[in-house]
């Protein structure tokens, strides 16, 4: 179970610090970044557009663009009927085991966003979403 987590925090470290060096200087596309940080400073909007029918939302061209340049995902399939259930963890207030037993009874799968403290107080819950098959993801919160 160490292992497991050990590996998460790694994965999650080796990402900032591999985005953190590709970010620093110029960029590809020639955007300057700041000298202090060596991060880009160019503001990036995200927004959508709601519709009033309960359609899907319009994201528009650049967040679509955007989304396409790092493979990203951001609606599904207007077609079929999906929902996705995703929970925000950063301490553990009791809910999580009840949460992970209805999940369990209802055979549906979670995308759980957890926080370095978390792991650190919760690493029995985290063991048993890694056990039930649920999708854990680090958190910049």
């Amino acid at each position: 179970m160490k292992k497991q987590i050990k590996t998460i925090i790694l994965g999650g470290l080796l990402t900032l610090i591999i985005t953190l060096s590709y970010m620093s200087g110029v960029n590809e596309n020639g955007l300057a970044t700041n000298s202090e940080t060596g991060l880009n400073n160019k503001k990036i909007e995200w927004g959508i557009q709601r519709k009033n029918n309960h359609e899907q939302p319009n994201l528009g061209q650049k967040n679509v663009e955007l989304i396409n340049k790092y493979n990203g995902m951001a609606l599904g399939s207007s077609d079929k009927k999906y929902i996705y259930l995703t929970f925000d963890l950063g301490y553990e207030a009791g809910y999580t085991t009840k949460i992970l037993d209805a999940l369990k009874e209802n055979n549906v799968q979670g995308t759980f966003f957890i926080t370095a403290h978390y792991v650190n107080t919760a690493s029995d819950l985290l063991q048993r979403m890694i056990n039930e098959k649920h999708i854990v993801r680090q958190s910049h919160h």
